[in-house]
């Protein structure tokens, strides 16, 4: 009788006892046991990634200015330099965008330039930890930005010199700008191609 009253009483205790939660991890934080949610997951720009940043817009920035200082001086506006085949040095003046286009929009070239920096920097503000090639392709592409902006705030257009023959005259801040717009398109079609892990 004994017997028989404590095991009622066990299967009594069992069926009262609230069933465990099962604990789901997407993620952890940095002591590997507090659960983190990828929705909550900052992929805000670190201090060394705003560095990274700075040190290409900067080194951008002086390239283009410097070689361009170099032609403005050496060359006549409108003299060439032939370098080898098609490709020759050839100094020109361009008050639009890149390889001549909106030549007669300056003011608004301006304005639109100006906005698609701040843009750019508030993305990477936000989206710097997102992809380890952010800062070198935003870096190219905020650096001759800003470089053909200060050009045509101060003095109203842009040198080009890089002169194929065949097509409109450019400067490295143009050539930065495409290099940087390519690589970020390569790695954000890197990144869709990339295998997913199956959700459990």
């Amino acid at each position: 009788m004994g017997v028989a009253l404590h095991r009622l009483q066990a299967e009594s205790r069992r069926v009262n006892e609230p069933l465990q939660q099962l604990e789901v991890r997407v993620g952890s934080a940095t002591d590997a046991l507090t659960p983190l949610s990828r929705a909550t997951r900052s992929f805000a720009a670190t201090p060394v990634q705003w560095l990274s940043l700075g040190a290409i817009v900067l080194a951008a920035f002086v390239a283009d200015q410097v070689t361009k200082h170099v032609v403005a001086s050496n060359l006549s506006l409108g003299e060439g330099l032939h370098v080898v085949g098609p490709f020759s040095i050839r100094h020109v003046q361009n008050s639009g965008i890149a390889f001549g286009l909106f030549s007669n929009a300056t003011a608004a070239v301006i304005v639109v330039t100006a906005i698609a920096v701040a843009w750019m920097l508030v993305y990477f503000a936000r989206s710097g930890a997102r992809h380890p090639v952010l800062p070198v392709a935003l870096g190219l592409v905020i650096g001759g930005s800003v470089s053909n902006l200060a050009d045509r705030v101060r003095l109203g257009f842009v040198t080009d010199f890089l002169d194929f023959r065949y097509w409109p005259a450019f400067n490295l801040a143009d050539s930065f700008i495409v290099i940087g717009v390519g690589i970020l398109l390569a790695a954000l079609l890197l990144a869709e191609r990339e295998p997913h892990s199956p959700k459990h």
